[in-house]
């Protein structure tokens, strides 16, 4: 690993996916050795920014492994044990491609990539996440519905407007129709679910409302792997993941998908 940095040190801008996985690989360890006076163990995260040509695009996804989740993680996480980096046990990776790379992030030389080291004393840049959620199976107000990290609480639910059993009014935002004909809302409960931006975690988090679970209609989430997750209780979120369908009830289908993120620091 340390013959292979130098080998590497002070070559121009790579024009393929290995020279541009390298280069990322060593800039972040350069910078991982600069945090926090030259120690991992104080810091909670990296935020790593890709702001690539169009046609280079398809380069830099391949040099971060794109297709296989915590890959890219994984060879970060074996640099820090190499240059004995004490990377704290639950650290976070978190990979964005945006139009332009963030004014607060630094920037590498070599490659169009920036990286924020989220340490305990510096928090990350803020920037809103957008997702989408679309309907596949039953009879929703609108096809298609967009959530951002700063949308608050989305209710879902029948009906748009409810009064609840303490008398006060819950407003769906997903809602499905009662006087629908589709067989499916039949089984959507007033208060059913209801989705929300984690910044800890860093994802939007499905949470079942007391309408959806047992022994009243019930939720279950279907990762684009083939998982089954069931919701049993209303205290225990959900971490929504690209290409989650989410069934509501009897057979109402929702399906989520994360758009592309843009930085606020442009």
């Amino acid at each position: 690993m340390f013959n292979f940095f130098k080998q590497n040190k002070g070559q121009g801008r790579p024009q393929d996916v290995k020279g541009i996985r390298d280069a990322a690989l060593r800039f972040i360890k350069e910078q991982l050795q600069k945090a926090e006076g030259g120690e991992g163990g104080n810091m909670r995260g990296l935020q790593l920014y890709f702001a690539p040509k169009e046609e280079e695009k398809h380069l830099y996804q391949s040099a971060i492994f794109v297709e296989e989740e915590g890959r890219f993680k994984e060879e970060v996480q074996k640099i820090a044990d190499d240059f004995a980096l004490q990377l704290p046990g639950n650290w976070n990776l978190e990979i964005l491609f945006v139009e332009s790379l963030p004014s607060d992030a630094i920037k590498a030389t070599s490659i169009d990539a920036a990286l924020f080291v989220v340490t305990r004393k510096q928090a990350a840049p803020k920037r809103t996440v957008t997702a989408a959620i679309h309907i596949l199976n039953g009879e929703a107000e609108k096809e298609s519905y967009t959530l951002t990290s700063d949308s608050g609480k989305i209710c879902i639910g029948r009906e748009k407007k409810v009064q609840t059993a303490d008398g006060f009014f819950r407003i769906n935002t997903i809602a499905f129709p009662a006087d629908s004909t589709h067989q499916s809302n039949k089984y959507v409960s007033r208060q059913h679910a209801h989705i929300e931006w984690n910044a800890e975690q860093g994802t939007f988090m499905l949470f079942a409302d007391e309408g959806g679970i047992p022994p009243r209609n019930k939720i279950k989430v279907r990762s684009a792997n083939g998982d089954l997750e069931k919701l049993q209780t209303t205290q225990i979120g959900y971490p929504l993941q690209e290409g989650d369908q989410i069934i509501l009830g009897d057979s109402a289908l929702l399906e989520f998908r994360q758009l592309v993120n843009e930085s606020n620091n442009e």
